[in-house]
């Protein structure tokens, strides 16, 4: 497809981890970037388990944990069709086809092969504002992605959870602002959390975070002095950078 047909049709690819996966998505609606990778690079997965990424989009999360982790397979579920192709499409093009499976339904009504089925690990990356609280976008799909709807974040765990095998583990990326909110949804359903801060800059405060839960854990919860993604020159850290272009993995309790 040229760039003459790929802005007919809406779309533009894009690279992640240094041009190695490249991505069709919407030009304008939610946009994969650095979040998906973070998250990906967080998922404990080892060959042979299954993963599921709720609320795939166009499969960025999914195409990252694969490329990473051999052997291993990722399920995704995402509400908007037109997403749910495009993720189909980039698993395909990516070579990942026979990996990342994709299917199209709602969290509140999945379809029987997720409703039906449990996983090692469960990756997700939730609308980050409440219904009310933020301006809706002119775009209906990028609203979808960044405001909740019908299902709030209480919803979004509790349907990760319930998809997990017990001892399995669920990793969020979120606003550091919706903390005490994800800290609540998982009270007494996980246990053993770790609550990874993504600081942009040594001296600057964390507006992303990364949480990861074992189903019926019961190990206290740990605040990790998570990752700084960029030095005082702006450029981001040899660490954010070995995940952000190589792929790495990014382990979330400290050794």
């Amino acid at each position: 497809m040229t760039a003459a047909d790929r802005a007919a049709a809406g779309t533009s690819e894009d690279g992640l981890l240094d041009g190695r996966l490249r991505l069709r998505q919407p030009l304008t609606g939610y946009r994969a970037g650095s979040d998906a990778v973070f998250l990906a690079a967080a998922v404990p997965a080892r060959a042979d388990e299954h993963v599921l990424d709720a609320g795939c989009g166009v499969g960025a999360v999914a195409a990252c944990l694969a490329y990473r982790a051999d052997h291993v397979q990722v399920t995704g579920i995402e509400v908007q069709p037109v997403l749910a192709d495009l993720a189909r499409e980039n698993a395909a093009r990516n070579g990942l086809g026979d990996r990342i499976t994709v299917e199209t339904g709602d969290i509140g009504r999945p379809p029987a092969a997720i409703a039906a089925a449990v996983f090692d690990h469960v990756a997700c990356n939730p609308p980050f504002y409440e219904a009310g609280r933020a301006q809706a976008a002119h775009d209906p799909g990028k609203t979808a992605a960044h405001i909740e709807g019908d299902a709030d974040l209480t919803v979004w765990l509790r349907f990760c959870l319930a998809r997990l095998r017990p001892g399995g583990t669920l990793t969020v990326v979120h606003r550091t602002a919706r903390l005490a909110d994800l800290l609540a949804g998982l009270a007494d359903r996980a246990g053993d959390i770790i609550v990874f801060p993504l600081w942009p800059g040594a001296d600057r405060p964390a507006k992303r975070v990364l949480v990861q839960a074992t189903k019926g854990g019961r190990g206290p919860s740990l605040l990790s002095p998570g990752l700084v993604l960029h030095g005082p020159d702006g450029r981001y850290t040899a660490a954010a950078d070995d995940i952000l272009r190589h792929g790495a993995a990014l382990p979330l309790k400290p050794s």
